[in-house]
């Protein structure tokens, strides 16, 4: 059975719009010289630990994982489901050309998926999905809980229906990428708008601000 697109992008626009509001009352930190002043293009400043933490999950290789197994290096964070008809394939593709392009310029950066979906995206679910996007993008699942856990960490809101039909239910969530680096944590987000050399480019800035890790 088809999945209506415009339903979906309805439903994701209308959690996003909620988040948005969350956003807007984390402080945003000002120190007295600002590193990434020149990079942030977002009201959200990084580096205050309001965004991110600790997080156990499981990797498409069903090893356990935590943050610190995940962010040695600079990372771009998404959180979705495999099913997602159209806007996590685009904007995970999205993330992907950018990785790409960060890793022309010198700068090794890791894309990360991590479901909010663990009912339909096993780990072999997420191997399949993620290598079909990129080498090096890393799946992440759990258990409803851990994934909770890691979504408030991140700021991130999803739903999952509690008795969907069937197995076509779409899963209403956020659609923000996480710029996430080993010596200041979250750093910027950016929205599925920004094309990929736009990210790039945002991207790079962050971590040549910040320095070796």
């Amino acid at each position: 059975m088809p999945i209506s697109t415009r339903m979906y992008a309805a439903a994701a626009g209308a959690v996003t719009a909620a988040a948005l509001l969350g956003f807007a009352i984390i402080p945003a930190f000002r120190p007295d010289r600002d590193i990434f002043a020149d990079c942030r293009e977002t009201a959200v400043s990084g580096g205050n630990g309001a965004i991110g933490g600790p997080f156990s999950l499981t990797d498409e290789d069903m090893r356990p994982v935590t943050e610190s197994d995940i962010l040695q290096k600079p990372a771009l964070v998404y959180f979705g489901y495999s099913f997602c008809p159209d806007v996590c394939p685009t904007d995970l593709s999205r993330n992907a050309q950018a990785v790409d392009a960060l890793e022309e310029t010198g700068h090794d950066v890791t894309p990360v998926f991590i479901s909010v979906d663990p009912v339909r995206d096993t780990p072999a679910v997420l191997k399949e999905f993620t290598d079909a996007l990129h080498p090096r993008m890393i799946g992440l699942t759990g258990t409803a809980e851990q994934i909770s856990l890691a979504a408030k960490a991140y700021k991130t809101i999803y739903r999952v229906p509690e008795a969907p039909d069937d197995m076509n239910y779409l899963v209403d969530h956020m659609t923000y990428t996480y710029l996430m680096l080993p010596s200041v944590g979250f750093a910027e987000f950016f929205a599925s708008e920004d094309a990929a050399d736009d990210v790039a480019k945002r991207a790079a800035c962050f971590i040549d601000a910040a320095g070796p890790a």
